[in-house]
């Protein structure tokens, strides 16, 4: 089998699907790897390094020639994969919801496409999840964002000339970016607190010594959402949370969103208004601004002053940290195919759990119950 891995196309996306490390595993499975030169240069991976590892390194049509799998990180044009062999599988994040038509087009082109970002939250693949690896890098990446934008330090520092008071940071929305976001801008110093629809995070948030924010009178989620994720609330729900927010928010000096729902529009956490009550010089980072954003006013790979209030649209976060964000992501990847490895037939061999939530594409047809539904 062989496999290819391409140079991402797609603008402002500096990862690569492999890394050498991860090439010279697919070779010890007994797999040929072919590499586009030049797709590892962004994340620090010269062509030397996959060649040493074991791999071919040519221009992209030599790469994709006979292919029968092809990694990506973002799906990659369908009218660019040329040459692959009939019925190979695509394997990327393939954003099914948003890039419907280019699912349709690998559909028409014979395709098979996985999304790992369907890839379903149960134990066994928790080491494919690459939705989990990227959210933690982004939430970390946030914090310190939000440190580097912040006119004030994080700690609190007692001075010779008097005491600085620590910053206070609230986190909306405790998935994977949100614990991350935490936990970063507890080492940082800061006086954190955090909330979250789900019930079942408040623990989650205690454990990292931050304080949790809850709505009390009005029943959130008592646990997690479909595939870990939150669903959306109730109207009363909303309502309280609301007016919570706006209390708590008004005394905060970073205030970092993570919320998403797969599938749709993220939803909306701060008001304009919201952000009027926020001192001048304080910080707001939308991690879900490339997903409609949580933040009114927020812009996708933007910083906007609101109110006095610098609010940064977070775009491709894990991206910025290229080089560890790729090495996540190729992991991910290689635990995936290795996890399905038929070494009679040198290629993986899905089951129905995992293959069924993950397959978008085969045989010519949509076949994911999400899309068809």
């Amino acid at each position: 089998m062989k496999i290819a891995v391409v140079k991402e196309l797609a603008a402002g996306e500096p990862r690569v699907a492999a890394t050498a490390e991860t090439v010279k595993k697919f070779v010890a499975l007994g797999a040929s790897v072919a590499v586009e030169s030049g797709a590892g240069l962004n994340a620090s991976i010269a062509d030397a390094d996959y060649a040493a590892a074991g791999a071919t390194v040519g221009a992209r049509a030599e790469t994709l020639a006979g292919a029968g799998i092809v990694l990506g990180i973002q799906g990659p044009d369908p009218a660019s994969l040329g040459g692959v062999a009939p019925g190979a599988l695509v394997v990327a994040s393939l954003s099914p919801f948003t890039e419907r038509a280019r699912i349709d087009a690998y559909a028409a082109a014979g395709l098979e496409a996985l999304a790992m970002e369907f890839m379903p939250r149960i134990t066994r693949a928790q080491s494919m999840d690459i939705l989990s690896s990227q959210s933690n890098l982004a939430g970390y990446k946030a914090a310190i964002l939000a440190a580097s934008e912040y006119g004030r330090v994080f700690p609190m520092m007692m001075t010779a000339a008097g005491t600085v008071s620590a910053a206070k940071c609230f986190v909306m929305g405790v998935g994977v970016a949100g614990l991350q976001a935490i936990a970063t801008a507890r080492r940082m110093g800061a006086q954190v607190s955090a909330t979250d629809v789900r019930s079942a995070t408040k623990e989650q948030i205690q454990s990292l010594g931050a304080k949790p924010i809850f709505v009390e009178n009005v029943k959130g989620i008592e646990g997690e959402g479909s595939g870990g994720y939150a669903t959306e609330m109730s109207e009363e729900y909303q309502k309280a949370q609301a007016e919570l927010v706006s209390g708590h928010i008004a005394k905060q000096d970073i205030v970092i969103t993570t919320a998403l729902i797969p599938g749709r529009a993220a939803p909306r956490l701060i008001s304009d208004a919201q952000i009027a009550t926020m001192r001048t010089g304080s910080v707001i980072v939308d991690l879900a601004a490339e997903s409609g954003g949580n933040v009114e006013g927020a812009v996708a790979g933007e910083t906007v002053v609101i109110h006095g209030v610098k609010v940064i649209g977070a775009k491709n976060m894990a991206g910025t940290m290229a080089a560890d964000a790729s090495a996540l992501f190729s992991r991910n990847l290689f635990n995936f195919l290795s996890a399905f490895w038929d070494k009679e037939k040198n290629a993986p061999v899905l089951d129905e759990e995992i293959g069924d939530a993950i397959r978008l594409t085969q045989g010519g047809k949509i076949v994911n119950a999400r899309l068809l539904g």
